[in-house]
């Protein structure tokens, strides 16, 4: 196969994984990564190929919300040891404006729960104010 004919098909392979909902799960990039091996192409030209044609096509991947995510809550948890409520906000609202309102604020929230508990990160939480464990019982974690 030409490096043209592969091109054109590793890109139809993307469009069509997310045609229906613009959003690349990790999944979905895993399936990708895969038929591009099969291909001969490197896994790092792959997942530069596939950033590249997911920001032509105004596609989320996943994968790299997560890791914008993860980067910002190492920045707030390095400041004092803890993620403060605020912080979770801000964090929020940067995860459902990085999916384009491709995944719900509870998978957004979802989402960062998820990093923090991977992580081991603390959260800051009053005497009286346990939101962390409020928004943990709201998404059914």
């Amino acid at each position: 196969m030409q490096v043209d004919e592969m091109k054109k098909r590793f890109v139809e392979e993307v469009k069509l994984r997310a045609y229906d909902d613009k959003y690349i799960d990790a999944k979905e990039e895993k399936e990708i990564l895969q038929i591009a091996i099969g291909q001969g192409i490197t896994v790092d030209s792959a997942r530069s190929a596939l950033l590249q044609v997911c920001e032509t096509n105004d596609y989320v991947v996943e994968t790299a919300v997560l890791r914008d995510l993860k980067e910002l809550l190492d920045t707030f948890q390095a400041g004092d040891g803890v993620i403060s409520h605020k912080e979770f906000t801000d964090t929020l609202t940067t995860a459902k404006k990085k999916t384009k309102g491709k995944r719900t604020e509870q998978q957004c929230k979802r989402m960062i729960i998820e990093i923090i508990e991977e992580n081991n990160w603390h959260t800051k939480q009053g005497f009286f104010d346990h939101w962390y464990n409020a928004v943990k019982k709201e998404i059914g974690m």
